[in-house]
């Protein structure tokens, strides 16, 4: 993200009515979803909604799939924070720890 750019949605994330502002490794819902932020920029961010093992080799440094939703910048305000994780490449979610992120 280019410097001086700061994203932020007006969204009521938690019941206490903070304001949220999107980062990746966050678990958001989303209208009738809800998933890890994956990537993020000005313009959007995606929401990881399922990942699944390759059975193929074409481009080794990829290992998953990763099924993402893509969320305008205007629709952030619709978010709702739920957590973060620390260790994105953990093997399980017990492994993945997973904390509430303060505004």
């Amino acid at each position: 993200m280019p410097p001086g750019i700061t994203l932020q949605c007006p969204s009521i994330s938690t019941h206490l009515n903070m304001h949220y502002t999107p980062k990746i490794d966050d678990y958001v819902k989303w209208r009738n979803i809800e998933g890890w932020v994956y990537y993020l920029d000005e313009d959007h961010l995606t929401i990881e909604i399922s990942v699944k093992p390759k059975v193929d080799n074409l481009v080794p440094m990829h290992k998953k799939h990763h099924c993402l939703i893509v969320v305008n910048n205007y629709e952030y305000g619709e978010l709702v924070y739920v957590n973060s994780r620390r260790y994105k490449n953990a093997t399980n979610l017990d492994d993945m720890e997973v904390f509430v992120r303060e505004f």
